[in-house]
């Protein structure tokens, strides 16, 4: 099963926490619940982190009024863990999707 299935599937399911940490970063950047599952239901991984316990995650992008948003998700095997949620910085991403290099 792809990852986008099983994050739908989840989330369909209503087996999504949303850690502290990110409903802070949630208040602080004007982001909604629903935004939030709009941003993880529609955006596109662009990194993943298989080795992270307990449970592997991913990077997600996806747009919320035109501006872009990461948000970081643990996938466990009975639920999705909201981690973070962030404004990328310009300057450390190319198009919002890939890290830029270091000089």
């Amino acid at each position: 099963m792809k990852q986008s299935d099983r994050i739908a599937g989840l989330i369909e399911s209503g087996e999504i926490l949303i850690s502290h940490h990110a409903r802070v970063r949630m208040f602080e950047r004007n982001v909604s619940t629903d935004d939030l599952i709009a941003i993880i239901s529609s955006g596109e991984i662009i990194e993943e982190y298989l080795e992270d316990e307990p449970c592997p995650s991913v990077l997600i992008m996806g747009f919320i009024d035109a501006v872009a948003y990461h948000t970081v998700i643990a996938l466990c095997s009975d639920h999705i863990r909201v981690i973070t949620v962030y404004i990328p910085e310009r300057d450390k991403w190319i198009e919002y999707r890939k890290r830029r290099s270091e000089p």
